[in-house]
């Protein structure tokens, strides 16, 4: 989701602490799992808002930096397809970004991400939909 291996290593970070903190807390009305992914997902979210909001431009802008960043980053090995394909995924409203990259990238199932997300499988399904439609009509025109 953020897109640098440096700031994932932040947000990797910041979610273990905050498992390790809230263990306690965790009842196992879901699995552990998508518990732990429901932090890290909640972590990236407010680490991209903080670092817009530190750099003082808009979300979409940071994130439109984040993929041109994306380019110069020594540790990204995609072609220029994938660097499309990331730069499609980030034109996408924040919850269909998630639904994409979770289906799309990490092959997870509806019913894990509902438990991720607290959202119906029928939304996310809509969702997936609406965001593969997305990143088709940005890749025919770009």
């Amino acid at each position: 989701m953020v897109l640098n291996h440096d700031d994932t290593d932040d947000v990797l970070q910041n979610t273990f602490v905050k498992v390790f903190k809230n263990l306690k807390n965790f009842k196992g009305e879901s699995k552990l799992y998508s518990w732990i992914y429901r932090i890290a997902t909640n972590e990236a979210i407010t680490f991209i808002n903080t670092k817009a909001k530190k750099s003082g431009v808009s979300n979409e802008a940071f994130k439109d930096k984040m993929i041109n960043n994306l380019e110069a980053d020594v540790d990204y090995d995609g072609n220029e397809i994938q660097l499309k394909l990331q730069k499609a995924v980030a034109t996408l409203p924040e919850k269909q970004q998630l639904v994409f990259k979770m289906k799309y990238y990490q092959e997870m199932k509806y019913e894990e991400m509902s438990a991720v997300l607290e959202t119906s499988v029928g939304a996310l399904k809509a969702s997936y939909f609406h965001a593969v439609k997305k990143i088709e009509e940005f890749l025919n025109h770009n």
